[in-house]
């Protein structure tokens, strides 16, 4: 377990190193900001012993699937933040959370599932004293955090425990199993005019012809539209190169973007581009 936090925390900083200063500079300032959202949701709810008391029984109700895939989805906008910086063609990051009792409920969660890992003994008292133990958790984080200026650190930190909790909770997506390609993605994609003759469609096989306006995937890959659609509502991988397009699937999708991580950081690391 220690290995792979460590090597996923080896991954992220060399793709972080991979970005120009401005565009740190840009992403460290997103980061703090999101953060300091967060916080102050935090504060709210372990100074108010209702609204603590509310969001905990609300987790209590959930099933174990349905707390992963809070964790999963939290991940999922931190590494869509991540990746927009690293790769600007990707989509860009989704809007922070209007949903109140889900962004407080996960942050409840990660916590809890934070101290439990950094302290094991600390949540063997009554619930009724958790509230008062995670605030001195927290005020001791925060300050921390605060004498040592390390925002990107914190936010490294926060990929790898979403991972770590998702993998103990078993929240984990099969690799390589297919999955639609989300509609806004295919929605978004572009007609275009053949230019030249000569070129196939390798789902049907046929000939495009000039002049004609066919779908063209980011990876510049030309079809016909009736053949890519049905494709693309079972599978959001290019039938040629194997691009993958944005998925509603979240444990899919955290599984695409880490791939442009793990890209980066792999070509900052080795030189390896592929």
């Amino acid at each position: 377990m220690e290995e792979h936090k460590n090597s996923t925390e080896t991954i992220i900083m060399a793709s972080l190193s991979s970005l120009p200063p401005p565009q740190l500079s840009n992403l460290n300032h997103s980061i703090s900001t999101l953060f300091h959202h967060h916080h102050r949701r935090l504060s709210s709810l372990l100074s108010s012993p209702t609204l603590f008391s509310l969001t905990l029984h609300h987790l209590h109700s959930l099933s174990l699937h349905h707390k992963s895939l809070l964790i999963a989805r939290h991940l999922l906008s931190t590494l869509s933040l991540l990746t927009h910086f690293l790769n600007p063609t990707t989509t860009p990051p989704p809007p922070t959370t209007t949903n109140l009792r889900h962004l407080d409920s996960v942050l409840l969660l990660l916590l809890l599932c934070e101290l439990r890992h950094q302290n094991p003994q600390a949540l063997q008292s009554p619930p009724s004293k958790w509230r008062l133990i995670l605030s001195k958790y927290v005020s001791d984080t925060m300050l921390m955090m605060s004498m040592n200026g390390t925002t990107l650190i914190h936010f490294v930190e926060v990929v790898v425990n979403c991972q770590r909790f998702i993998g103990v909770m078993g929240c984990g997506g099969k690799a390589g199993r297919e999955m639609a390609a989300s509609v806004a993605a295919v929605v978004a994609l572009p007609s275009v005019e053949v230019r030249g003759g000569g070129r196939e469609c390798v789902i049907c096989k046929e000939e495009m012809s000039e002049g004609r306006d066919v779908c063209e995937l980011p990876c510049h890959h030309l079809f016909h539209w009736m053949c890519i659609l049905p494709w693309l509502k079972k599978r959001n991988t290019c039938p040629c190169c194997r691009h993958r397009l944005p998925t509603d699937d979240v444990s899919g999708e955290i599984e695409r973007l880490w791939d442009v991580v793990v890209k980066v950081g792999r070509s900052e690391l080795y030189g390896d581009c592929t």
